[in-house]
């Protein structure tokens, strides 16, 4: 069934993107399977190897351009490697593409710079970068031999819809039995775990603060370590209304990012 508008207002009071750079897929399916790409080596492989890094662990490789208490892997399980995921897979044969947001056609490094301003509620690295050099480097990696403009199949998110409303009061009572361990009762997280609410969570310009997107990640993801489908669809939805009914930082559209000046030479 559809979520009427108000619920989903009711359940988004604040109201990566998640990412576009997962698309959705229609039903829970085996994920297809893809040939693992030759090792990189030499300098590249370093740059790749930093890139990975930095989705790991976030706050120790880049942690001047986030406030938000987590990593990339919160939102991309296993530095992207994990189908339906947030996965990574095949996701640098799809750019440049439209994006709805931005209302134009946007490189990966566009993408990226969105994770951090919503997702990690920080600023994006230069393009120039170091760092935007070894994420974009580490993605191309993890997308040798998808076809361009394509893409690997059976990565994206898997969308949904409930069986009925979804209901904040029931998905507090799924929170309370199947996530405190991980994210605490007060949704604050650990130093494993992410925040799901509060001044360190994602703010509500993430792709996560999508009730139909949060619902398809938890229900293929959570609880960490599970089975895809542990959680019923409704479970999903109720689970995911009650983490989106919490407050969190508010986007500022309006915010002026700048980069600092290259000399010409530099390109």
């Amino acid at each position: 069934m559809k979520v009427p508008l108000a619920v989903a207002a009711a359940a988004l009071p604040l109201v990566l993107v998640v990412i576009a750079l997962h698309g959705s897929s229609p039903g829970l399916s085996a994920p297809a399977s893809i040939a693992p790409a030759a090792q990189p080596t030499g300098s590249y492989a370093g740059l790749v190897s930093y890139g990975r890094d930095i989705i790991h662990d976030t706050p120790r490789y880049a942690g001047r351009y986030i406030r938000a208490g987590m990593s990339c892997e919160a939102c991309h399980i296993d530095a992207g490697m994990k189908p339906h995921g947030g996965s990574f897979r095949g996701i640098y044969a799809k750019f440049p593409q439209w994006n709805r947001r931005a209302k134009r056609f946007i490189a990966l490094q566009d993408r990226l710079a969105e994770c951090f301003l919503y997702s990690m509620n920080g600023t994006p690295p230069a393009f120039t970068s170091k760092e935007m050099i070894a994420l974009t480097a580490y993605i191309a990696d993890a997308s040798k031999g998808a076809p361009v403009g394509t893409g690997f199949p059976g990565q994206g998110t898997i969308e949904f819809e409930p069986d009925s409303t979804p209901s904040v009061t029931r998905g507090q009572a799924v929170y309370g039995a199947r996530c405190t361990a991980c994210h605490g009762a007060n949704g604050q997280g650990s130093a494993t775990y992410p925040p799901l609410w509060g001044p360190k969570s994602f703010n509500d310009g993430a792709g996560m603060h999508r009730i139909a997107l949060m619902s398809a990640f938890v229900r293929y993801n959570m609880p960490f370590g599970s089975p895809p489908d542990t959680l019923s669809k409704q479970e999903a939805y109720d689970v995911s209304a009650f983490v989106l009914s919490h407050p969190r930082p508010k986007f500022d559209k309006k915010r002026a990012i700048a980069f600092p000046s290259q000399a010409a030479g530099t390109f």
